[in-house]
């Protein structure tokens, strides 16, 4: 079994060291206030932004940087996935032995398409927001690195308290444009899939994290209002300017993630929400 390390030990990171503990692994989370880490966890309280001030596990096989930014501006996510990664590599490069792997959590943000095209990891991936360009400068960072990187792009995580798309339902201001499409993938779906492809062997070097389903807005919001009792959601010529830069319109494939042995519990919105919902009842 390994000794691991997840720098950024919050939902996502919190569950894949949960998955991990389950499979006999050794695992260190590493967090600003690591008291909030679950059992079994061993705390590594650092600011990865201050290499100066910590210290790392000794031996770290594999690794985890799963950094969201403190604010949504350039400096917070130039913290997170550029400068944090950054000093995180050169500590780890300290070891006499370096990990063996490195999988840094990615976005589907990356990709500016905007016509309802299908992309794959090897679509062009020319972010056009600030936010975009520095989350692919980190992927840039981790595959230049000296340790073997495995990057992992995903779309937009929900439930089981991510309750983004119900609450703006019930208070009447969900939007839509039609024709546009959008990709997610359900919490658990995402924790799975990290611990997946941590120990998988020969990895790939970069993954798609979506489910097997890319939903138009207005169909996904159509079919929660139904679910909910509650009015559609306000259909709208086109996306904002923001909205545009962030999600695109695309339909991003998970081919090469379900190639690789990866099965969902929630192959789309539908099952995911379906749960979430029977649970609110």
């Amino acid at each position: 079994m390994a000794r691991v390390l997840i720098a950024g030990c919050g939902d996502l990171g919190g569950g894949l060291g949960q998955g991990l503990l389950a499979m006999g692994h050794e695992v260190h989370g590493l967090k600003r206030n690591p008291a909030t880490l679950p059992p079994g966890i061993h705390p590594v309280k650092a600011d990865l932004n201050d290499p100066a001030g910590f210290s790392l596990p000794d031996n770290v096989e594999l690794v985890a940087h799963i950094l969201t930014p403190d604010r949504p501006d350039e400096a917070g996510y130039r913290a997170a996935y550029v400068t944090a990664l950054e000093n995180l590599i050169t500590v780890l490069g300290r070891q006499a032995t370096p990990p063996r792997r490195l999988l840094l959590v990615s976005s589907t943000s990356v990709y500016a398409q905007g016509n309802g095209q299908w992309v794959d990891e090897d679509a062009p991936a020319e972010p056009g927001r600030f936010s975009g360009r520095l989350i692919r400068e980190g992927e840039d960072l981790a595959w230049a690195s000296d340790i073997p990187a495995v990057v992992i792009r995903f779309g937009g995580i929900y439930g089981p308290t991510r309750t983004r798309l119900l609450n703006s339902l019930r208070e009447g201001r969900a939007r839509c444009v039609p024709g546009v499409y959008s990709n997610r993938i359900h919490r658990d779906d995402a924790v799975a899939a990290l611990v997946h492809l941590l120990t998988l062997e020969n990895p790939a070097r970069l993954y798609l994290g979506v489910d097997n389903v890319p939903s138009l807005q207005c169909e996904v919001l159509d079919w929660l209002a139904a679910q909910l009792g509650v009015a559609g959601p306000i259909r709208v010529s086109e996306a904002s300017e923001t909205e545009r830069a962030m999600r695109g319109n695309k339909r991003v494939s998970n081919r090469r993630l379900l190639e690789s042995g990866f099965g969902f519990r929630y192959p789309s919105y539908r099952e995911g929400y379906g749960e979430i919902l029977q649970k609110d009842r």
